[in-house]
């Protein structure tokens, strides 16, 4: 009997600067990358197999730029979206506070009303530098329906953790997704699944 297979799409938004890409190099190739002074313009797309309660899931990650002057650029991208990743940096009061906005931007473009909301704090390394609280995040994550979890890119702490849990959530959440039979078009081969399609390669961490 063929596993069920089916395509998830996730999107991680935040700040230019919480290591948004970082969190993705990380999850999808298992390895730390310093943050880049370019930062993602428009969209950068990564693929990632994970098998979820028995189903084989697609993942389509999509890194948002997070700077304001590229942020009109994205909003197509919401559509569809089934998980969204909201990201701050510990370090930075900044990320945290501007939570809000990118909560209602997500919001306003994303057309299904049922997507599944996590909010990741990175950097947790970094703990000498901390301005943000656990109970901080905590709070505004419960305020706003949003699962919770903390995690460091350079660490790897957390980041599977996180990614395991959207696509768990979603899977058990009925009419959120399909199951879909048909292969995906980067093939069988999971080292092609973890790759960028060329054309969306876009610059750096942000």
């Amino acid at each position: 009997m063929a596993q069920t297979r089916c395509k998830l799409k996730l999107i991680v938004v935040g700040q230019s600067g919480v290591g948004k890409s970082s969190l993705l190099v990380r999850f999808v190739d298992d390895h730390f990358e310093e943050a880049s002074t370019r930062p993602t313009i428009e969209c950068d797309i990564k693929y990632k197999q994970l098998d979820v309660n028995g189903i084989r899931c697609t993942l389509r990650l999509w890194d948002t730029a997070g700077s304001e002057r590229f942020r009109t650029f994205s909003t197509q991208h919401y559509r569809n979206a089934q998980g969204v990743i909201f990201c701050y940096d510990v370090t930075c009061k900044t990320s945290f506070d501007t939570l809000k906005s990118w909560l209602e931007e997500v919001e306003v473009n994303c057309n299904r009303p049922d997507f599944v909301r996590m909010l990741v704090a990175n950097k947790i390394d970094r703990a000498d530098e901390r301005v943000i609280s656990t109970e901080q995040g905590r709070t505004f994550a419960r305020r706003h329906s949003m699962m919770f979890i903390e995690a460091s890119a350079a660490t790897a702490e957390g980041v599977m953790m996180a990614f395991q849990e959207v696509s768990q959530k979603i899977i058990e959440t009925p009419g959120l997704w399909e199951a879909d039979e048909e292969l995906s078009p980067y093939g069988n081969n999971p080292t092609n699944l973890n790759q960028s399609p060329s054309q969306n390669q876009g610059g750096g961490c942000c």
